[in-house]
């Protein structure tokens, strides 16, 4: 693999670092969030939640599963 870096000879061969290839992995890796979170704000934006009120609820002076006087 090191006869593919020209510069891998002037590096320490007992030094690990990810160099050019773990740079370009972690920077298409960070566009491809940048643009899943753009599409998850444009997509939440759509959604319009509006609870309806229960009609079928009791009066708010009783509450459900407290004893009867």
């Amino acid at each position: 693999m090191t006869h593919l870096v020209p510069l891998a000879k002037e590096v320490d061969q007992n030094k690990v670092t990810p160099g050019v290839l773990g740079f370009i992995v972690f920077a298409v890796m960070a566009v491809a969030v940048w643009g899943l979170m753009k599409s998850m704000s444009k997509h939440m934006q759509k959604v319009d939640f509006k609870e309806a009120p229960d009609t079928a609820a009791e009066p708010a002076g009783k509450q459900a599963g407290s004893p009867a006087p």
